[in-house]
């Protein structure tokens, strides 16, 4: 299981329960994907300006953030109330970077 910060080990171990039982999840997608997002809001701007520009082929490859973003979306709403405020408050810290 990997373990994100912020995050109690309820919350992780409900995370974990949704990788096993959902289809469309593996185990460490979850935590891949807030890994993604928050690696991507942190890059310099010349760089996300080149990636909205020309597209970024690394992609299809390695993951794209904007998927990771909305798969986290998705998440929120499957996780109990609780569970779901701890990882939106993770997920908020990049947003903020983001919409700077």
């Amino acid at each position: 299981m990997t373990m994100i910060d912020g995050l109690s080990s309820r919350a992780m171990d409900e995370i974990s329960r949704l990788e096993r039982t959902r289809n469309y999840l593996e185990p460490g997608d979850v935590g891949g994907a807030v890994r993604l997002w928050k690696a991507y809001v942190r890059r310099p701007e010349r760089e996300l300006w080149h990636d909205h520009e020309f597209d970024n082929v690394h992609w299809y490859c390695c993951g794209d953030p904007f998927e990771a973003r909305a798969l986290l979306d998705v998440l929120m709403q499957a996780l109990s109330p609780r569970s779901s405020r701890e990882l939106r408050r993770v997920v908020a810290r990049s947003d903020a970077v983001w919409e700077r």
